[in-house]
Protein backbone atom coordinates (compact mmCIF):
# COMPACT_ATOMS: atom_id res chain seq x y z
CA UNK A 1 0.00 0.00 0.00
CA UNK A 2 1.13 3.21 -0.57
CA UNK A 3 1.96 6.16 2.09
CA UNK A 4 -0.09 9.54 1.42
CA UNK A 5 1.09 13.17 2.44
CA UNK A 6 -0.94 15.54 2.11
CA UNK A 7 1.00 19.04 2.64
CA UNK A 8 -1.66 22.37 2.79
CA UNK A 9 -0.56 26.01 3.74
CA UNK A 10 -2.73 28.70 3.94
CA UNK A 11 -3.94 31.84 1.68
CA UNK A 12 -0.66 30.70 -0.45
CA UNK A 13 -0.99 33.01 -3.86
CA UNK A 14 -0.93 30.40 -7.10
CA UNK A 15 2.46 32.46 -8.23
CA UNK A 16 4.48 32.07 -5.60
CA UNK A 17 7.17 28.62 -6.73
CA UNK A 18 10.12 30.08 -8.32
CA UNK A 19 10.70 27.10 -10.76
CA UNK A 20 7.19 28.13 -12.18
CA UNK A 21 8.97 31.54 -13.15
CA UNK A 22 8.18 33.84 -10.27
CA UNK A 23 11.54 35.67 -10.12
CA UNK A 24 10.81 37.11 -6.92
CA UNK A 25 10.99 34.60 -5.17
CA UNK A 26 12.84 31.52 -3.56
CA UNK A 27 11.33 28.45 -2.60
CA UNK A 28 13.60 25.20 -3.39
CA UNK A 29 11.16 22.67 -1.25
CA UNK A 30 8.66 23.41 -3.54
CA UNK A 31 11.08 23.64 -6.74
CA UNK A 32 11.67 20.31 -5.99
CA UNK A 33 8.64 18.55 -5.48
CA UNK A 34 7.45 20.69 -8.93
CA UNK A 35 11.37 18.68 -10.42
CA UNK A 36 9.67 15.54 -9.05
CA UNK A 37 5.92 15.75 -9.83
CA UNK A 38 3.05 17.48 -11.71
CA UNK A 39 1.86 20.82 -10.96
CA UNK A 40 -0.99 22.03 -11.94
CA UNK A 41 -1.75 25.46 -13.09
CA UNK A 42 -5.73 25.72 -13.80
CA UNK A 43 -6.42 24.79 -9.63
CA UNK A 44 -9.27 26.51 -7.86
CA UNK A 45 -10.11 26.20 -3.78
CA UNK A 46 -13.62 25.93 -3.63
CA UNK A 47 -14.21 28.33 -1.44
CA UNK A 48 -11.75 31.54 -0.79
CA UNK A 49 -12.48 30.89 3.12
CA UNK A 50 -10.26 29.40 5.57
CA UNK A 51 -13.00 27.21 7.34
CA UNK A 52 -15.30 26.52 4.22
CA UNK A 53 -12.60 25.53 2.29
CA UNK A 54 -11.00 23.08 4.66
CA UNK A 55 -14.39 21.65 5.41
CA UNK A 56 -15.23 20.82 1.68
CA UNK A 57 -11.32 19.94 1.15
CA UNK A 58 -11.88 16.84 3.93
CA UNK A 59 -15.59 16.81 3.20
CA UNK A 60 -15.26 16.46 -0.76
CA UNK A 61 -18.59 18.00 -0.61
CA UNK A 62 -18.78 21.83 -1.15
CA UNK A 63 -19.55 24.12 0.99
CA UNK A 64 -23.45 24.44 0.77
CA UNK A 65 -23.68 20.98 1.80
CA UNK A 66 -21.22 20.25 4.56
CA UNK A 67 -22.91 23.25 6.35
CA UNK A 68 -19.84 25.53 6.83
CA UNK A 69 -20.31 28.59 4.80
CA UNK A 70 -18.27 30.63 6.92
CA UNK A 71 -15.46 30.14 10.08
CA UNK A 72 -16.51 28.82 13.46
CA UNK A 73 -18.77 25.49 12.29
CA UNK A 74 -18.54 21.91 12.14
CA UNK A 75 -18.79 19.41 9.29
CA UNK A 76 -22.73 18.12 9.39
CA UNK A 77 -23.22 15.29 10.71
CA UNK A 78 -23.89 11.99 8.16
CA UNK A 79 -20.85 13.33 6.46
CA UNK A 80 -17.33 11.69 6.79
CA UNK A 81 -14.46 13.74 6.93
CA UNK A 82 -10.79 12.30 4.93
CA UNK A 83 -9.50 11.25 8.31
CA UNK A 84 -12.79 9.15 9.47
CA UNK A 85 -13.32 7.52 5.82
CA UNK A 86 -9.86 6.32 5.61
CA UNK A 87 -9.24 4.68 9.60
CA UNK A 88 -12.79 3.18 8.81
CA UNK A 89 -12.04 1.56 5.41
CA UNK A 90 -8.55 0.71 5.87
CA UNK A 91 -5.08 0.02 8.18
CA UNK A 92 -3.72 3.34 7.62
CA UNK A 93 -2.15 5.62 10.03
CA UNK A 94 -4.19 8.58 9.66
CA UNK A 95 -2.01 11.44 11.36
CA UNK A 96 -2.86 15.23 11.36
CA UNK A 97 -0.63 18.26 12.51
CA UNK A 98 -1.27 22.20 12.22
CA UNK A 99 -4.21 23.98 11.80
CA UNK A 100 -7.37 22.13 11.18
CA UNK A 101 -10.13 25.29 11.73
CA UNK A 102 -13.44 23.10 11.23
CA UNK A 103 -14.37 24.56 13.65
CA UNK A 104 -11.35 25.17 15.93
CA UNK A 105 -8.04 26.21 14.19
CA UNK A 106 -6.61 23.82 16.24
CA UNK A 107 -7.19 21.50 18.52
CA UNK A 108 -6.10 17.84 19.98
CA UNK A 109 -9.45 16.44 18.54
CA UNK A 110 -10.14 15.60 15.20
CA UNK A 111 -12.17 13.14 14.46
CA UNK A 112 -10.19 10.14 12.59
CA UNK A 113 -7.01 11.41 13.17
CA UNK A 114 -4.21 11.17 16.13
CA UNK A 115 -3.07 14.85 16.35
CA UNK A 116 0.52 14.59 16.66
CA UNK A 117 0.76 18.80 17.18
CA UNK A 118 -1.45 21.28 17.27
CA UNK A 119 0.84 24.03 16.46
CA UNK A 120 1.10 27.58 18.03
CA UNK A 121 -2.47 29.51 17.66
CA UNK A 122 -2.40 32.14 15.17
CA UNK A 123 1.29 32.41 14.82
CA UNK A 124 2.48 30.54 11.56
CA UNK A 125 6.23 32.02 11.67
CA UNK A 126 6.56 30.57 15.28
CA UNK A 127 3.43 27.47 14.75
CA UNK A 128 4.52 26.05 11.49
CA UNK A 129 8.08 25.33 12.69
CA UNK A 130 6.94 22.61 15.80
CA UNK A 131 4.63 21.58 13.36
CA UNK A 132 7.37 20.53 10.81
CA UNK A 133 9.40 19.14 13.45
CA UNK A 134 6.36 16.86 14.92
CA UNK A 135 6.05 15.26 11.52
CA UNK A 136 9.41 14.95 11.49
CA UNK A 137 9.81 13.21 14.16
CA UNK A 138 6.75 11.07 13.47
CA UNK A 139 8.19 9.95 9.92
CA UNK A 140 11.47 9.53 11.89
CA UNK A 141 10.51 7.55 14.54
CA UNK A 142 7.21 5.68 13.22
CA UNK A 143 7.16 1.76 14.47
CA UNK A 144 4.15 0.91 12.94
CA UNK A 145 4.15 -1.21 9.26
CA UNK A 146 0.65 0.54 8.79
CA UNK A 147 0.99 2.80 5.81
CA UNK A 148 0.19 6.43 6.91
CA UNK A 149 -2.06 9.29 5.96
CA UNK A 150 -0.36 11.78 7.44
CA UNK A 151 -1.85 15.35 6.80
CA UNK A 152 0.24 18.51 7.40
CA UNK A 153 -1.24 21.78 8.02
CA UNK A 154 1.00 25.08 8.09
CA UNK A 155 -0.29 28.50 8.86
CA UNK A 156 1.76 30.62 6.65
CA UNK A 157 1.90 32.46 4.75
CA UNK A 158 -1.42 33.93 6.41
CA UNK A 159 0.66 35.57 8.61
CA UNK A 160 0.75 38.25 6.35
CA UNK A 161 -2.99 39.17 7.68
CA UNK A 162 -1.04 40.15 11.06
CA UNK A 163 1.50 41.92 8.48
CA UNK A 164 -1.04 44.01 6.78
CA UNK A 165 -2.86 45.13 10.56
CA UNK A 166 0.80 46.05 11.16
CA UNK A 167 1.49 48.06 8.16
CA UNK A 168 -1.89 49.20 7.37
CA UNK A 169 -0.83 53.28 8.06
CA UNK A 170 1.47 54.12 5.39
CA UNK A 171 4.34 55.87 6.25
CA UNK A 172 6.17 58.77 4.69
CA UNK A 173 8.79 57.04 2.90
CA UNK A 174 9.65 53.08 2.83
CA UNK A 175 9.89 52.12 6.45
CA UNK A 176 13.51 50.05 5.22
CA UNK A 177 15.25 52.39 2.01
CA UNK A 178 17.52 49.66 1.41
CA UNK A 179 14.69 47.49 0.13
CA UNK A 180 13.98 49.98 -2.63
CA UNK A 181 15.83 47.92 -5.62
CA UNK A 182 13.93 44.70 -4.24
CA UNK A 183 10.56 45.43 -4.44
CA UNK A 184 8.74 43.83 -6.99
CA UNK A 185 6.73 45.51 -9.63
CA UNK A 186 2.86 46.02 -9.21
CA UNK A 187 0.59 43.14 -11.38
CA UNK A 188 -0.61 43.87 -14.49
CA UNK A 189 -4.19 43.69 -13.02
CA UNK A 190 -3.66 46.23 -10.45
CA UNK A 191 -6.24 48.28 -12.71
CA UNK A 192 -9.42 46.68 -12.82
CA UNK A 193 -12.82 46.80 -14.22
CA UNK A 194 -14.94 48.92 -11.64
CA UNK A 195 -18.15 47.48 -12.73
CA UNK A 196 -18.02 44.70 -10.28
CA UNK A 197 -20.69 43.35 -7.29
CA UNK A 198 -21.59 45.48 -4.53
CA UNK A 199 -20.07 43.23 -2.16
CA UNK A 200 -17.16 42.81 -4.08
CA UNK A 201 -16.73 46.66 -4.10
CA UNK A 202 -17.65 47.33 -0.76
CA UNK A 203 -15.00 44.37 0.45
CA UNK A 204 -11.90 45.88 -0.84
CA UNK A 205 -13.18 49.28 0.75
CA UNK A 206 -12.47 47.60 4.08
CA UNK A 207 -9.11 46.31 3.27
CA UNK A 208 -5.83 47.51 4.87
CA UNK A 209 -4.78 49.85 1.61
CA UNK A 210 -7.98 51.69 1.44
CA UNK A 211 -7.82 52.80 5.69
CA UNK A 212 -3.75 53.50 4.89
CA UNK A 213 -3.82 55.34 1.95
CA UNK A 214 -1.24 53.33 0.26
CA UNK A 215 0.80 54.65 -2.65
CA UNK A 216 2.62 52.50 -5.09
CA UNK A 217 5.46 51.94 -2.96
CA UNK A 218 3.47 50.48 -0.42
CA UNK A 219 1.73 48.19 -2.31
CA UNK A 220 5.38 46.88 -3.65
CA UNK A 221 6.64 46.53 0.04
CA UNK A 222 3.62 44.32 0.80
CA UNK A 223 4.18 42.28 -1.88
CA UNK A 224 7.61 41.89 -1.30
CA UNK A 225 7.28 40.94 2.36
CA UNK A 226 4.09 38.51 1.42
CA UNK A 227 6.82 36.70 -0.48
CA UNK A 228 9.05 36.26 2.65
CA UNK A 229 6.26 34.92 4.35
CA UNK A 230 5.87 31.85 1.39
CA UNK A 231 9.68 31.21 1.98
CA UNK A 232 9.18 30.69 5.65
CA UNK A 233 7.15 27.90 5.45
CA UNK A 234 8.64 26.39 2.44
CA UNK A 235 11.69 25.66 4.72
CA UNK A 236 9.34 23.99 6.95
CA UNK A 237 7.32 22.37 3.84
CA UNK A 238 11.53 21.00 2.84
CA UNK A 239 11.85 20.37 6.11
CA UNK A 240 8.84 17.29 5.85
CA UNK A 241 10.04 16.72 2.47
CA UNK A 242 13.67 15.76 3.68
CA UNK A 243 12.42 13.71 6.26
CA UNK A 244 9.87 11.20 4.33
CA UNK A 245 13.62 11.18 2.08
CA UNK A 246 15.61 10.24 5.09
CA UNK A 247 13.84 8.03 6.41
CA UNK A 248 13.60 5.88 3.18
CA UNK A 249 9.67 6.22 2.47
CA UNK A 250 9.95 8.55 -0.59
CA UNK A 251 9.06 6.19 -3.63
CA UNK A 252 6.54 4.59 -1.45
CA UNK A 253 4.69 7.83 -0.89
CA UNK A 254 2.36 10.01 -2.73
CA UNK A 255 2.98 13.93 -1.98
CA UNK A 256 0.15 16.27 -2.31
CA UNK A 257 0.68 20.22 -1.81
CA UNK A 258 -2.09 22.61 -2.18
CA UNK A 259 -3.09 25.57 0.22
CA UNK A 260 -7.09 26.22 1.25
CA UNK A 261 -7.26 29.60 -0.84
CA UNK A 262 -5.49 32.07 -2.62
CA UNK A 263 -4.41 35.92 -2.01
CA UNK A 264 -5.10 39.28 -3.16
CA UNK A 265 -1.37 40.11 -3.85
CA UNK A 266 -2.23 43.46 -5.58
CA UNK A 267 -4.16 41.90 -8.13
CA UNK A 268 -7.63 44.20 -8.52
CA UNK A 269 -6.16 46.41 -5.55
CA UNK A 270 -6.96 43.49 -3.39
CA UNK A 271 -5.57 42.11 -0.01
CA UNK A 272 -6.62 38.74 1.79
CA UNK A 273 -8.76 36.57 0.01
CA UNK A 274 -13.17 36.18 0.24
CA UNK A 275 -13.97 37.42 -2.83
CA UNK A 276 -14.18 35.10 -6.42
CA UNK A 277 -10.88 36.56 -8.35
CA UNK A 278 -8.40 34.36 -9.98
CA UNK A 279 -5.90 35.58 -7.29
CA UNK A 280 -8.48 34.76 -3.60
CA UNK A 281 -9.73 30.74 -5.65
CA UNK A 282 -6.35 29.80 -7.82
CA UNK A 283 -4.12 27.99 -5.75
CA UNK A 284 -1.02 25.80 -5.84
CA UNK A 285 -1.40 22.14 -6.73
CA UNK A 286 1.15 19.56 -7.01
CA UNK A 287 1.18 15.76 -6.85
CA UNK A 288 4.82 13.89 -6.84
CA UNK A 289 5.24 10.05 -6.34
CA UNK A 290 9.18 9.52 -7.74
CA UNK A 291 9.65 6.79 -10.10
CA UNK A 292 5.99 5.88 -10.41
CA UNK A 293 4.54 9.67 -11.71
CA UNK A 294 5.37 11.43 -14.01
CA UNK A 295 8.00 14.29 -13.27
CA UNK A 296 9.00 17.73 -13.86
CA UNK A 297 5.46 18.30 -15.68
CA UNK A 298 3.12 21.41 -15.97
CA UNK A 299 -0.62 20.76 -16.25
CA UNK A 300 -1.71 24.09 -18.14
CA UNK A 301 -5.53 22.57 -19.10
CA UNK A 302 -7.51 20.50 -17.11
CA UNK A 303 -9.72 22.53 -14.56
CA UNK A 304 -9.15 20.97 -10.92
CA UNK A 305 -10.48 21.85 -7.36
CA UNK A 306 -10.22 20.93 -4.04
CA UNK A 307 -13.10 18.93 -3.98
CA UNK A 308 -10.57 16.73 -6.15
CA UNK A 309 -8.27 16.14 -3.38
CA UNK A 310 -10.81 13.92 -1.45
CA UNK A 311 -11.45 11.13 -3.91
CA UNK A 312 -7.28 11.42 -5.32
CA UNK A 313 -6.81 10.49 -1.65
CA UNK A 314 -8.89 7.65 -2.12
CA UNK A 315 -7.57 6.06 -5.22
CA UNK A 316 -4.34 5.98 -4.03
CA UNK A 317 -5.18 4.33 -0.85
CA UNK A 318 -7.36 1.81 -3.13
CA UNK A 319 -10.38 2.98 -1.35
CA UNK A 320 -14.20 3.26 -2.95
CA UNK A 321 -15.19 6.76 -2.00
CA UNK A 322 -17.84 7.92 -0.57
CA UNK A 323 -20.79 8.68 -2.52
CA UNK A 324 -21.67 11.82 -3.68
CA UNK A 325 -18.22 13.66 -3.83
CA UNK A 326 -18.21 16.72 -5.89
CA UNK A 327 -14.58 16.20 -7.38
CA UNK A 328 -12.97 13.40 -9.32
CA UNK A 329 -9.58 11.24 -8.55
CA UNK A 330 -6.33 13.27 -10.33
CA UNK A 331 -4.86 9.59 -10.30
CA UNK A 332 -5.99 8.43 -13.65
CA UNK A 333 -5.44 11.87 -14.81
CA UNK A 334 -1.83 11.91 -13.63
CA UNK A 335 -1.04 8.40 -15.15
CA UNK A 336 -2.54 9.42 -18.59
CA UNK A 337 -5.69 7.37 -18.37
CA UNK A 338 -8.36 9.67 -18.31
CA UNK A 339 -10.33 10.66 -21.39
CA UNK A 340 -12.93 12.92 -19.88
CA UNK A 341 -12.61 15.22 -17.12
CA UNK A 342 -14.07 18.44 -15.62
CA UNK A 343 -15.81 20.79 -18.22
CA UNK A 344 -16.07 23.18 -15.24
CA UNK A 345 -15.34 24.01 -11.64
CA UNK A 346 -17.61 25.93 -9.34
CA UNK A 347 -16.60 27.79 -5.94
CA UNK A 348 -18.78 29.03 -3.33
CA UNK A 349 -18.09 32.22 -1.30
CA UNK A 350 -19.83 34.95 0.94
CA UNK A 351 -21.68 32.67 2.86
CA UNK A 352 -23.59 30.98 0.17
CA UNK A 353 -24.24 34.02 -1.42
CA UNK A 354 -21.66 34.03 -4.25
CA UNK A 355 -21.08 31.78 -7.03
CA UNK A 356 -18.04 30.95 -9.39
CA UNK A 357 -17.59 29.01 -12.30
CA UNK A 358 -14.78 28.83 -14.30
CA UNK A 359 -15.41 26.92 -17.49
CA UNK A 360 -12.37 26.08 -20.08
CA UNK A 361 -12.21 29.45 -21.46
CA UNK A 362 -14.45 31.44 -18.99
CA UNK A 363 -15.08 32.59 -15.99
CA UNK A 364 -18.65 33.46 -14.91
CA UNK A 365 -19.20 35.28 -11.03
CA UNK A 366 -22.73 36.24 -9.97
CA UNK A 367 -23.87 36.79 -6.32
CA UNK A 368 -27.22 36.74 -4.86
CA UNK A 369 -29.40 39.81 -4.97
CA UNK A 370 -26.94 41.86 -7.22
CA UNK A 371 -27.65 43.38 -10.61
CA UNK A 372 -24.07 43.11 -11.21
CA UNK A 373 -22.34 39.88 -12.51
CA UNK A 374 -19.14 39.40 -14.32
CA UNK A 375 -17.92 37.45 -17.43
CA UNK A 376 -14.36 37.22 -18.42
CA UNK A 377 -12.76 35.93 -21.26
CA UNK A 378 -9.54 33.57 -19.08
CA UNK A 379 -8.28 32.58 -22.57
CA UNK A 380 -7.82 36.29 -23.84
CA UNK A 381 -7.89 38.51 -20.56
CA UNK A 382 -6.71 36.32 -18.24
CA UNK A 383 -5.94 39.01 -15.20
CA UNK A 384 -9.74 39.55 -15.29
CA UNK A 385 -9.81 42.81 -16.20
CA UNK A 386 -12.88 43.78 -18.75
CA UNK A 387 -15.94 42.16 -17.31
CA UNK A 388 -17.51 41.40 -20.45
CA UNK A 389 -21.44 40.25 -18.85
CA UNK A 390 -23.46 43.06 -20.11
CA UNK A 391 -22.07 43.34 -24.21
CA UNK A 392 -25.15 41.84 -25.87
CA UNK A 393 -22.11 40.05 -27.89
CA UNK A 394 -21.63 37.57 -25.45
CA UNK A 395 -25.38 37.12 -24.15
CA UNK A 396 -25.23 33.46 -24.67
CA UNK A 397 -22.38 32.87 -23.15
CA UNK A 398 -23.74 34.43 -19.69
CA UNK A 399 -26.71 32.71 -20.01
CA UNK A 400 -25.08 28.95 -20.75
CA UNK A 401 -22.85 29.61 -17.44
CA UNK A 402 -26.20 30.65 -15.95
CA UNK A 403 -27.73 27.38 -17.17
CA UNK A 404 -24.67 25.27 -15.69
CA UNK A 405 -24.10 27.15 -12.45
CA UNK A 406 -28.59 25.89 -11.76
CA UNK A 407 -27.83 22.21 -12.94
CA UNK A 408 -24.23 22.53 -11.05
CA UNK A 409 -26.93 23.62 -7.81
CA UNK A 410 -29.59 21.36 -8.10
CA UNK A 411 -27.40 18.32 -7.46
CA UNK A 412 -26.55 19.48 -4.01
CA UNK A 413 -27.67 17.86 -1.22
CA UNK A 414 -28.08 21.38 0.55
CA UNK A 415 -27.21 21.43 4.45
CA UNK A 416 -30.80 22.32 6.35
CA UNK A 417 -30.93 26.10 7.67
CA UNK A 418 -28.87 27.99 5.18
CA UNK A 419 -29.45 31.27 3.47
CA UNK A 420 -29.98 31.71 0.61
CA UNK A 421 -30.14 27.73 -0.25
Amino acid sequence: MTNILLILTDQQHLDTISAAGNPNIKTPALDRLKQRGTLFTQSYCPNPVCGPSRASIFSGRAASENGVITNGKSIRSGIPNLGEWISEHSDYDTIYAGKWHVPASYTHFIPGFTVLQTGIGGQGNLGDTSVSRACEAYLHNRTSDNPFFVVTSFLSPHDVCEWLRINTHNPDELRYPELADELPPLPDNFEYDRREPQYTAENRKRRDPHHGNWDETQWRYYIWSYYRHVEMVDAEIGRVLHAVHASGQMEDTVVIFSSDHGEGLGHHQNVRKNNLYQEALAVPLMIARPGHLPENKTDTTHLTTGLDIYPTVCDFANITPPDHLRGRSLKPLLEGQSDTWHDHVVCEGNRNRGRMIRTLRYKYIAYAEDPVDQLFDMQNDPGETKNLSADPEYAPVVQEHRDRLKSWESQLEVAPDLPYA
